[in-house]
């Protein structure tokens, strides 16, 4: 029986340390075991790591089978199988982070945005604030920079009165996946928590409702707690909800 050398194990145990971190940091992060910092790093260590086994498990193979060590190829085989699962993971994010701008307050009505109300008191740990435009230097530079990323987040109108929107926003968002935290049929305001899968991010996304001679006009803003950049997710989340809402 031919006993395999230790590279080919070390590639095959690297593989399965950058899936360890890539699955751990995030969840570490979501269950309080981490801090976020640490929990990125994991993640680019995974990514790093993933990569290294990639090109170097590639190479050692084709080394491995012209020396006929076929249990070492095999191992290698497995190691780079393995290694891209952080890669798939990983990089439509990335990808995704380098073609949208880096903000995580998105509007549908960029001159007057949607307030919070019950929210308001959920964030009192939140990395971001509530104000539009803060961290951009205005509310004129983030309305700037989200309408060239996202054209298509405007305000829609609905034939449905402002009570009827009220309850649709309510049911619609409940649907999607989000908590809903505040029903305001008088002041025409819905407010909802989304909560991410693997870290655990909350965004809280509120949904103003305003009677119209035809009905309502209805605005949406979502807001991310904690990160600069969303990747996009407030944007996908609005739009997602303007098209159940016209449907």
């Amino acid at each position: 029986m031919q006993v395999t050398q230790w590279w080919s194990k070390f590639f095959l145990v690297t593989s399965l340390v950058s899936v360890i971190l890539l699955i751990g940091g995030p969840l570490g992060y979501k269950y309080g075991f981490a801090e976020l910092l640490p929990s990125f790093a994991s993640l680019l260590i995974a990514l790093v790591l993933a990569v290294l086994v990639l090109i170097g498990g590639m190479i050692m193979a084709f080394v491995a089978n012209n020396k006929g060590l076929i249990g070492d190829r095999n191992l290698l085989f497995i190691a780079i199988v393995i290694s891209v699962v952080p890669l798939v993971a990983m990089g439509p994010p990335l990808a995704k982070g380098r073609s949208v701008p880096p903000i995580h307050d998105i509007s549908t009505d960029v001159a007057v945005p949607p307030t919070f109300d019950v929210v308001v008191n959920l964030r009192s740990k939140a990395m971001n604030d509530l104000d539009y435009g803060s961290e951009q230097g205005s509310a004129a530079a983030l309305a700037k920079l989200q309408q060239e990323a996202y054209p298509e987040i405007t305000t829609l109108n609905s034939a449905l009165s402002a009570s009827e929107a009220v309850a649709q926003a309510a049911v619609i968002l409940a649907q999607q996946g989000l908590e809903v935290v505040n029903v305001d049929v008088e002041n025409g305001r819905v407010e909802a928590v989304a909560t991410t899968y693997w870290f655990g991010f909350k965004d809280d996304l509120v949904v103003r409702i305003e009677p119209t001679p035809t009905g309502s006009k209805i605005d949406v803003r979502s807001v991310s707690r904690v990160g600069q950049s969303d990747l996009g997710a407030n944007a996908a989340r609005i739009a997602k909800f303007l098209q159940a809402f016209d449907q």
